[in-house]
């Protein structure tokens, strides 16, 4: 069963600097982009709509930005004082 789990869902390994808020998001976001593909061919194939497609991706950009800032990704760290 875990070799089809990897075969559907890979997961590619982080290069990134490490910290673990980091290394959670870019789990968040290869999740993302798999959901997004998946959409993508369903739309593509005629089996939803496009409408569908466009709405359920704007729900996932919404939860991965969400992600983002719980995270705390981007933000600038507090200075340390001296």
């Amino acid at each position: 069963m875990e070799n089809h789990s990897n075969f559907l869902y890979p997961r590619s390994r982080y290069y990134g600097k490490f910290t673990p808020e980091n290394l959670v998001f870019n789990a968040n976001l290869q999740e993302f982009a798999h959901k997004v593909n998946y959409l993508c061919a369903l739309e593509m194939n005629g089996k939803i709509a496009p409408e569908v497609a466009y709405e359920d991706i704007k729900a996932l950009w919404e939860q991965l930005k969400q992600s983002k800032k719980e995270l705390g990704i981007g933000e600038q760290p507090p200075a340390s004082e001296s």
